[in-house]
Parts: C-alpha cells; sequence; structure tokens
C-alpha cells in the first residue's frame, strides 16, 4: 500500500476506484485498522461512483507510531476526567483530523464525503469542525458528540477497550475476539469465522496494542464538540445502533440534534459494529451511496 508525509507524519492509505470520482474518506476507530474497512465494502463504494480512500490513523496500522509518548496512563486519565481535570494527552483529535486533511492535501483532493466510524466519527466531525471548506458531506457511524451528560458504555464494553493491553499477537487475537463479541448487537448473529480471519490479517499486519490507549487519550481529552457542530453547515447522515454497548445510541441522536438538517438511521438490534451477515451491513453502504449520489461534487 502507499503512503505520504502529510500533517508531520507519516500515513499508510489505500485507495479504490477512479480518482476523477467524487472522493469518500474512511477514517476507522480506535486502535483499528485502514483494514477494519472491509475490502468488499470498499469495492461496493467505488463501484457505486466513489473515490474511495482508507487510511492508518497515526500510532495503529502502518502510519507513524508516537513512540516518544510513551505508556499512557489511562486509569489516572480516567480518574482526572472524573474530578475535571485536565488530561495530558500527546495528541489530540484535532491534530488526528488534521491528520487526515493533510493526507488529502498530499493526495491534490479538495474536497470529500467525510465518514467515520466511532473514534473515526469523532475525527470525522473534528474535520467538519476545523476544515468545513473541505467536506461534500458528513457521515459519522456509531459515533458521539463528547457530550458529558450522554450515557456512558457498559462497564464490560469499556473494560474490553482499557485493560491491560495484550503482550502477544496469540494474546491480541482473543482480545480481539472477545471484544467483538462484546461489541455485537443481539440484532444480527456474530460472525466467527470472518472476525478471526480479520483478527489474524490484523496482527499479522501491525501488532501494536500501546497507541490504543494513546488514542483512548486524545478521546477523553477532545471534551464536548456539540456546541461547535452547530455551525457544520455540510449536509450528514448519522449512523447508529440501536443496542451499541460502548457509544449508547444517545450518542447518535446527540449527534443528529447537534448538525442542523441532519438526518439519522437507527438500526435496531445493532452493536459496535457493522454485521455482513443479516442485513446491516448493507443497509449502512446502500444508505450511504443513496446519500452521497444527491449531492454534487
Amino acid at each position: 500500500m502507499p503512503n505520504v508525509t502529510a500533517n508531520g507524519i507519516q500515513i499508510e492509505y489505500d485507495t479504490f476506484g477512479d480518482k476523477s470520482s467524487p472522493t469518500i474518506l474512511l477514517i476507522i476507530g480506535i486502535g483499528t485498522q485502514l483494514i477494519a474497512w472491509d475490502e468488499p465494502l470498499c469495492k461496493k463504494l467505488a463501484d457505486s461512483g466513489l473515490y474511495v480512500i482508507r487510511f492508518d490513523n497515526r500510532d495503529v496500522g502502518l502510519s507513524t507510531k508516537i513512540e516518544e509518548a510513551g505508556i499512557p496512563d489511562i486509569n489516572g486519565a480516567i480518574g482526572n476526567l472524573m474530578m475535571g481535570k485536565q488530561i495530558d494527552a500527546p495528541y489530540s483529535l484535532d491534530d488526528m483530523a488534521d491528520d487526515a486533511v493533510g493526507l488529502l492535501d498530499a493526495l491534490g483532493i479538495e474536497k470529500a464525503h467525510i465518514c467515520g466510524m466511532s473514534m473515526g466519527a469523532a475525527i470525522a466531525q473534528t474535520v467538519a469542525i476545523r476544515h468545513p471548506k473541505r467536506l461534500l458531506s458528513l457521515m459519522p457511524v456509531y459515533g458521539t458528540t463528547g457530550n458529558p451528560e450522554l450515557p456512558q458504555a457498559k462497564p464490560e464494553a469499556m473494560q474490553a477497550l482499557i485493560g491491560p493491553p495484550p503482550e502477544t499477537p496469540e494474546e491480541g487475537i482473543d482480545r480481539f475476539m472477545d471484544t467483538f463479541k462484546i461489541f455485537t448487537g443481539p440484532g444480527f448473529p456474530f460472525d466467527e469465522e470472518w472476525h478471526l480471519e480479520f483478527a489474524k490479517k490484523t496482527v499479522n499486519r501491525s501488532f501494536y496494542p500501546v497507541g490504543l490507549g494513546r488514542q483512548m487519550l486524545a478521546i477523553m481529552a477532545h471534551g464536548n464538540r456539540k456546541p461547535a457542530l452547530a455551525a457544520v453547515s455540510v449536509p450528514t447522515f448519522v449512523f447508529h445502533g440501536s443496542e451499541d454497548p460502548i457509544v449508547p445510541v444517545e450518542g447518535g441522536k446527540d449527534t443528529a440534534e447537534a448538525v442542523p438538517g441532519a438526518e439519522l438511521m437507527i438500526i435496531e438490534g445493532m452493536g459496535h459494529d457493522m454485521p455482513k451477515l443479516g442485513g446491516a451491513w448493507d443497509q449502512i453502504t446502500d444508505k450511504m451511496i443513496e446519500f452521497t449520489n444527491k449531492i454534487v461534487s
């Protein structure tokens, strides 16, 4: 896969489709590599007439690792957050949003549909806030505004993210499987074979669990985006699962409420995933294609 230097770091990326087509930039979630945007999903979007870009965020996959930041103290940060103290993060979601725009700059792309999943949804929102002229549309998938008044993650789901990082690739595969069994919503079957194959591909491509903790600090330090989202004027479509255990559905509702004119799709029974079995995957991608096709680039 190719890479570029942008915003002071190296960013690994991949593309599908014709570069002369309208661009959709896919931003992945915490601790997750670009391959989590499944290749058939990317090809489906490309076949619909979009130029698809997926990339590794900083501190994950094959993009630059912020190793000088050291081992993050997640429990200490949670304690500071509960006491209303400032969180010391090595970088912010602002930096990660600037990474995404830097990638567009390096590829000579002026505007794009910006779609983010989970942490990627928060980064996509931040792109819309910081770089409003670079968006054709905004599409957050199971994201939230950072509003502290919203319901919090279920304890078992949060523990899956903030527990001690796995020490070996084998432990990483086991952790991945355990985590996504927790994240999968009750309305859709868990695709054991697909998730196991994906977990193996992930650790074989890059095993760097410490990066997840530093990304977590960036999320925790960013605060409430809801007031700033009121100024977002691009077409916005919000996707969320009704049974999301890590970002409760109220996060999606709050996002749609915050952005003027935003549309909202709640998929009943879906958790913090995009299930290939049972139809949720197609519901989301079909709506993305329908939504983007209406927008003049």
